[in-house]
């Protein structure tokens, strides 16, 4: 699928650059210059776990680092929509959890599409005052026309965090939202963790399921 490919590759690089800010201090980093530092970071842990069948090792790094560089309340609130406000305080905290443990399983399961991409910066402008930016970016594909792929990042007390990505013009948080509306039409917001549960089981299972 055209639009899954590349997210994966968009999630790569969010759920890394957890792994670089841990170690290089995101607050001091502006957002542009973050998502640059991230990203060739990115490009070289792909290419060193390219083809790696070891997911669980992949999946513990990523574990220990990710969570408290990422706003994944924001991310699961703008992927649940309108019904997040109807769920209670240990169901959005379930449902965080769960689209947390998704992301970084979709991560582990994406490092063996890498092909050798590279990444060109577009120019970044950014107010003072500004606490929600836009840095753009585009995937070079060899032999293909370059992908477009924007962060979407807010400025917290702790520094920058990203909390969306769009791949083609599309946002990640709004590519599940209709899935998760569906679920939640279904089966209300338990049924949503259910299924969230369930494709996280899935994926343990089968990593090659990322569908």
């Amino acid at each position: 699928m055209f639009i899954f490919r590349f997210v994966t590759i968009a999630i790569s690089g969010l759920l890394a650059s957890a792994v670089l800010a841990a170690g290089e201090g995101a607050a001091q980093l502006s957002p542009d210059a973050l998502v640059q530092s991230v990203t060739e970071d990115v490009l070289v842990l792909l290419k060193q776990n390219k083809g790696s069948d070891n997911t669980q090792k992949i999946i513990d790094m990523v574990e220990a680092k990710v969570l408290p560089h990422f706003n994944f309340n924001h991310m699961t609130a703008l992927a649940v929509g309108r019904e997040w406000n109807k769920a209670s305080a240990t169901q959005k905290e379930t449902l965080a959890r769960q689209f947390h443990d998704l992301l970084v399983r979709t991560y582990a399961n994406a490092v063996n599409s890498y092909s050798d991409q590279k990444v060109r910066y577009k120019p970044f402008k950014m107010k003072p005052e500004d606490t929600d930016v836009l840095v753009r970016t585009e995937i070079l594909q060899p032999g293909g026309r370059p992908i477009q792929l924007d962060y979407r990042l807010e400025k917290m007390d702790v520094g920058w965090k990203v909390y969306d990505v769009a791949v083609a013009g599309v946002s990640l948080v709004t590519n599940y939202r209709a899935s998760f509306n569906e679920e939640v039409r279904k089966g209300g917001i338990d049924g949503l963790i259910k299924a969230l549960r369930d494709k996280n089981v899935s994926l343990e299972k089968n990593p090659e399921n990322k569908r």
